[in-house]
């Protein structure tokens, strides 16, 4: 699964890695949790590729109540179009979370140990999401996003079993075209290559959504981490 990740790419290397219009310059963040404002890249009705805010956790159109976003943080690529909760916006509304790593928490015999993962190069990665539109009772819009997530690749296996969707650039185009084919889209979430992953353990200060700052990236010293979680 996916339940921490961290963006802090700016609005050049959001225009020049995913030829997005008009790139904003967003706040760095480095322990972005569930029911927090993350970075989405979507097509406009034009084709363009804009980056929004929305909240982590989808909230199905059909819901009655918003709270059942806080379950809805990650979707199985494997039951995408057979879920009540994602198939409509499966076929519908895709989209990209935006970005520059995530962490994943290792079981270790002292308890779990979260681990930061980013791709060497410093390239922001895409992650596979889907988005919706809820209205509650009183008319008020709230969008919201869910993150898709893949068996773990080789390199990862040791430390979760699950991971997000990494898209690459021909992937990405796939993916947010409106026109693309649910076949064609189930076939790109798959593990992403061995390659563009890298990881070291970090501090457990990241458990806590409270805490903020580059520092949580800083590789752990292996004695903070021998107590249980």
């Amino acid at each position: 699964m996916c339940g921490r990740f961290t963006f802090h790419a700016n609005a050049r290397a959001l225009a020049d890695y995913f030829d997005v219009a008009d790139a904003p310059d967003l706040e760095a963040r480095y322990n972005i949790a569930p029911t927090q404002l993350v970075p989405v890249l979507r097509e406009d009705q034009h084709g363009a590729r804009r980056v929004a805010l929305v909240r982590w956790g989808l909230i199905p159109f059909w819901a009655k109540d918003a709270k059942i976003g806080s379950r809805l943080i990650n979707a199985r690529a494997e039951t995408l179009a057979a879920k009540a909760s994602f198939k409509h916006a499966f076929r519908r509304r895709r989209c990209l979370v935006l970005a520059s790593g995530f962490y994943e928490w290792q079981r270790r015999s002292g308890g779990k140990v979260p681990m930061y993962v980013s791709d060497p190069s410093g390239r922001p990665y895409a992650f596979a999401a889907l988005w919706e539109r809820w209205r509650d009772p009183g008319q008020e819009t709230l969008e919201s996003c869910v993150i898709v997530t893949v068996p773990a690749n080789d390199a990862l296996a040791a430390v979760h079993d699950r991971m997000p969707a990494l898209l690459d650039d021909s992937e990405i185009a796939l993916w947010l075209a409106p026109e693309s084919s649910a076949a064609a889209c189930q076939a790109v979430l798959t593990p992403a290559p061995n390659a563009v992953t890298g990881f070291w353990p970090v501090s457990r200060r990241v458990n806590d959504p409270a805490h903020e700052g580059r520092d949580l990236l800083e590789e752990a010293d292996p004695a903070d981490l021998t107590g249980p979680s």
